[in-house]
């Protein structure tokens, strides 16, 4: 597994991580996902599934980075204290490393919203601040009312068939240190090799390039998101073998041909 910077922090996140939306594999995928040194592990208030990650790493919690969110309804300052409070309860821990706002909610001053999240920091509940779903102009709005703690990322959208963050929001990304974390990397699964579609060029050219250079497709689905400088993935699986299928997406990379031939069939 290789190895990212969150933010500008210093803190060492794996490029492949463990999602958790609509997660029903129970403990051993995600174990087995740690044991790779998948130990990024994302969750959520929304997701009902803190628990469930809790009793996963119950044992495991030194070896594991832990971000969750808090929903977009609960961001006034004392919804977001006890949105914190809860989800710590649910994942029996004492701190969570990455605590991020899903959505924003223009009707809660930004302001009211990033005082909370800067609470909790100082009172040790968490370590670091996201954001998840933000623009451009609302990350800006953000890090302009923020005091104590930089944004150090935004969890959003991105594989081959949405590519639309790269045309302001990764390179807004990039130029102010704040890490993408992207979800559904694979497209609900669509990336996987599982079209059988002819007229699917996409596909064809994504199985040419797996066959190329022994990968699956969705490992080159993977690694492709991961030639962006500073994305990292975020895929989500119910089953250890898929668990271990995708953390073999980390520790080689597409070459620059690959890249192309990719981007050319799966346009921005």
């Amino acid at each position: 597994m290789k190895y990212r910077e969150l933010g500008s922090t210093g803190e060492m996140i794996p490029e492949i991580g463990l999602g958790t939306w609509k997660y029903q594999g129970g403990s051993e995928p995600l174990r087995k996902g740690i044991e790779l040194g998948a130990y990024l592990i994302d969750t959520a208030e929304m997701y009902k599934t803190e628990n469930e990650v809790g009793v996963a790493i119950k044992d495991h919690r030194d070896k594991v980075f832990l971000a969750t969110k808090v929903l977009g309804s609960n961001l006034r300052y004392d919804e977001v204290l006890r949105a914190a409070e809860k989800s710590l309860s649910l994942l029996e821990q004492d701190v969570i490393d990455l605590y991020q706002i899903h959505w924003s909610n223009p009707s809660v001053p930004i302001s009211e919203t990033m005082g909370a999240m800067e609470e909790l920091v100082e009172r040790g509940m968490i370590r670091y601040i996201g954001v998840s779903n933000f623009s451009v102009a609302e990350m800006r709005e953000a890090q302009q009312v923020m005091t104590k703690n930089p944004l150090v990322s935004n969890q959003v959208l991105y594989n081959l068939k949405r590519r639309d963050i790269e045309r302001d929001l990764i390179p807004y990304c990039v130029d102010n240190n704040i890490t993408v974390i992207a979800y559904t990397p694979l497209a609900d699964g669509s990336l996987s090799g599982s079209s059988n579609h002819r007229s699917d060029k996409g596909a064809k050219v994504l199985k040419q390039i797996a066959q190329e250079i022994g990968k699956t497709p969705a490992q080159v689905a993977l690694n492709w998101c991961l030639s962006q400088a500073n994305v990292i993935v975020i895929p989500k699986s119910n089953s250890v073998d898929r668990t271990i299928e995708n953390c073999a997406a980390s520790g080689w990379s597409l070459n620059s041909r690959q890249v192309a031939a990719l981007n050319e069939v799966y346009p921005d």
